[in-house]
């Protein structure tokens, strides 16, 4: 697949930070509740959960690319901000669409208290965005933004996942599809051209940190999904 092969390209400063904290990107995409998301063991009642916080979470994403849009320099970085926070808003309804098939309406979801497990998240996020520049932001959004496709990805192509009777199937389709594929390799594409003018070696260790932390917080949000937990 073409856009799985530019995620992957190595040579990308996004792939050079995955494969920096490539332990904790491990646990991160082959996380407990990913493999039952794959084989459809996870109980439906996490899964459920995990949907609520998830759109709780998507409502400060938007935020963050607002944020950038803010300390973007130029029109381009500001069209492709708007562009980020505008599929987000999108993202949400069709999340809100999906929850309807869980018998969730958005009153359900936006009536929930914040987990902290997705308050620590959000405001990591934020605050790496606050506090640095337009790449920190772009560095700290990728783990969510980009390794959800391949998550998705890996599962929609593994013979190993259960298709027949897996109640996370079109979860999985969704993610593992060419158009959220397409939204990542946008996210790849743009962290590489804000680098062009932002990168150089000795910020390799503090974009290295954030994507580490971004990275750990997501594994925190499998925790907290599969736990129930607030």
């Amino acid at each position: 697949m073409a856009g799985m092969s530019a995620i992957n390209n190595t040579e990308s400063l996004y792939g050079k930070l995955r494969a920096a904290c490539a332990e904790d990107w491990h646990a991160y995409c082959h996380h407990p509740f990913v493999q039952g998301i794959a084989d459809g063991t996870l109980p439906q009642e996490s899964f459920r959960h995990y949907l609520q916080q998830d759109y709780l979470f998507l409502i400060h994403f938007a935020r963050a690319y607002a944020l950038a849009a803010y300390k973007a320099d130029d029109l381009d970085d500001i069209r492709a901000a708007s562009e980020g926070a505008s599929l987000t808003l999108s993202e949400m309804q069709l999340h809100l669409d999906y929850c309807a098939q869980w018998g969730m309406s958005e009153a359900d979801i936006v009536n929930q208290p914040e987990a902290r497990a997705t308050m620590a998240y959000t405001r990591y996020v934020l605050e790496r965005g606050m506090a640095g520049d337009i790449l920190d932001l772009y560095v700290a959004l990728s783990p969510c933004a980009v390794g959800y496709a391949e998550i998705g990805s890996r599962l929609l192509n593994d013979p190993a996942t259960k298709r027949e009777g897996n109640p996370y199937w079109e979860w999985i389709q969704t993610y593992g599809g060419e158009e959220f594929i397409a939204g990542a390799v946008k996210q790849v594409e743009m962290i590489d051209r804000l680098a062009e003018s932002r990168f150089n070696e000795k910020r390799m260790e503090a974009l290295t940190q954030t994507f580490r932390e971004a990275t750990r917080l997501e594994v925190g949000f499998w925790d907290m999904g599969r736990d129930c937990s607030f």
